[in-house]
């Protein structure tokens, strides 16, 4: 049931995607539980038990530390009451199975402070009060999910008459649609239907990215004698689907993924209509190049002798220790400061404020869980501040500091505006309380705009949008719609201007340049000569602008 579930909510995760209700490029519902389920499935996948029990807690401890996004962890919370009902038992009856979704419901309300009518709260509260009503009068097990699914699907349905914003652009809850797969690919499971799983989750291409760093080839190869490494090269191609001389094969993922599989390990394909992206360890890159181009021709060739590589790194690591002897350790922080942000020049500007550790991550891709807690637990610091700057992220903050073993507080910063001026109310001398309480007054003192493009028509905030515009968005508000990415920020900061205004803080990502910055930033000092305007490299995605007025 569980490998039937992390397929589908794979398969189906760009649709989960596509209900988010602003029409922005990271809506990420259904990445986010289909990441959080896959590390479900691996803690299961990874037990010796055979009995429901001990599999749930596992379920439940993979979902907690792999949750990401607030779907994720609500997920989670959904199965680790499930898993506290279920726990000692070695099979389930149908008043088990109904009784232990009723627990879920029960924890999932709980996480949440303010719970919401016409998310997957709804979902599974409904889904729940039908499997108990079934198991009363059925002791058929199959007959109690399929009631299940049954009214999860049909309260996804009320989701937009509980949830305006939702009936307004045409969708129901993403969290809900999700949930409804879930127990849709169990239903299907109990009663003999066919599921049609994927060979492997298709990661995006940031996610790829991550995975083919110099840091993930260190990380799986550790102090690995060269000679162990069974598969040696570190192979990547990109294959421009259907073009070149050499294509003999229609693309198929699953026919172009089990070649590959069988080359070597690490596998990772990527693909959309015109590029399929690949990274494979192996023996044999000729073979996998070869593969690549009965499809198309390689836009990319990238081989690395990854033995090779790790006699360098033992070598430079053996220098390191011997010089380390030498040398005063480095010590450890008092309180960590843990901040999420995507872009490189984020990354600097977060550590010039004296974050302690930048967590990549935010808008396209949330941190999971485990993420939170491995930064947090290699500071090595006393206590710790956690800066989501995303209200996504906030559950998965809240779940990371219920684990670690040291005081650790969320400053509840929204957006990258809220934390780097939260960043300024720190005082290395303060208690953490104290340190907490003075960030988050700091939140309220900053406006926080962001620039980005439509990717699809809709109509939102009593805005007529279409696939393509950009859009102005102050704090979580569409306030601007136009064709240009550089009037929407400049009418977005003429928005948030007030008498009382004195620093704009513009800082530009990768979709744009530091020419159009300067044109943006020599307009607002147009609006107001005696504001004081700066201008930074964030090199972060998906947002051209991301702007702040103090």
């Amino acid at each position: 049931m569980i490998e039937a579930a992390s397929a589908f909510l794979d398969q189906n995760a760009e649709f989960i995607n596509s209900l988010n209700v602003f029409p922005v490029p990271d809506g990420d519902t259904g990445t986010n539980m289909s990441l959080s389920l896959d590390s479900g499935l691996k803690y299961v996948n990874e037990s010796t038990s055979t009995e429901v029990g001990d599999l749930a807690q596992s379920l439940a401890k993979g979902l907690l530390m792999g949750a990401r996004g607030n779907s994720g962890v609500i997920l989670s919370q959904i199965f680790r009451g499930f898993s506290k009902d279920v726990a000692g038992k070695a099979e389930l009856s149908a008043t088990d199975l109904a009784d232990a979704f009723a627990a879920g419901a029960q924890t999932a309300y709980k996480a949440v402070m303010k719970p919401t009518e016409g998310t997957i709260l709804t979902v599974i509260r409904e889904a729940a009060k039908a499997a108990r009503k079934t198991a009363a009068r059925d002791d058929d097990i199959v007959a109690v999910l399929d009631a299940t699914y049954e009214a999860a699907d049909a309260a996804l349905q009320t989701t937009p008459d509980l949830l305006p914003v939702l009936k307004q652009v045409g969708v129901v809850d993403s969290g809900g649609q999700g949930l409804t797969f879930v127990l849709q690919a169990f239903d299907d499971v109990l009663n003999g239907r066919e599921i049609t799983a994927k060979a492997a989750h298709q990661p995006n291409s940031s996610e790829m990215d991550e995975m083919i760093d110099a840091e993930h080839h260190r990380s799986v190869q550790g102090k690995l004698n060269p000679d162990d490494i069974v598969y040696g090269y570190c192979t990547e191609i990109m294959v421009r689907i259907g073009k070149g001389k050499q294509v003999d094969r229609e693309f198929d993922y699953d026919t172009f993924y089990q070649y590959l599989a069988d080359l070597g390990d690490s596998l990772l394909v990527v693909n959309d209509d015109e590029i399929v992206k690949v990274h494979v360890h192996t023996e044999h890159p000729g073979k996998v190049m070869a593969w690549g181009q009965e499809f198309g021709d390689l836009a990319k060739v990238k081989v690395d002798n990854m033995r090779l590589q790790q006699e360098t790194i033992i070598e430079h690591d053996d220098e390191t220790a011997q010089a380390d002897t030498a040398t005063e350790p480095v010590e450890a922080p008092e309180t960590a400061i843990i901040t999420i942000a995507a872009g490189k020049g984020m990354q600097s500007l977060f550590e010039s404020l004296g974050a302690t550790t930048v967590i990549a991550g935010g808008q396209t891709m949330n941190p999971s869980t485990q993420d939170i807690v491995d930064a947090i637990q290699a500071s090595h610091a006393k206590q710790a501040i956690v800066l989501p700057n995303n209200g996504n992220i906030f559950l998965a903050a809240e779940q990371a500091v219920k684990v670690v073993d040291i005081p650790t507080v969320i400053v509840h910063s929204r957006s990258i505006s809220q934390g780097m001026t939260a960043m300024l109310g720190f005082e290395p001398d303060h208690s953490l309380t104290e340190n907490q309480s003075a960030m988050e007054d700091n939140l309220s003192t900053v406006k926080g705009g962001e620039v980005t493009h439509a990717v699809r028509d809709t109509q939102v905030d009593g805005f007529d949008i279409k696939e393509g515009n950009f859009m102005g968005i102050i704090d979580g508000k569409i306030a601007v719609v136009t064709d240009d990415t550089e009037e929407a920020a400049i009418q977005m900061v003429n928005k948030m201007l007030t008498d009382d205004s004195e620093i704009v803080t513009i800082i530009y990502g990768e979709d744009t340049t530091k020419a159009v910055a300067e044109r943006v930033q020599a307009a607002v000092e147009e609006l107001d000569d005696e504001l004081e305007v700066e201008v930074h490299e964030g090199d972060q995605p998906v947002y051209p602008f991301i702007i702040s007025v103090e």
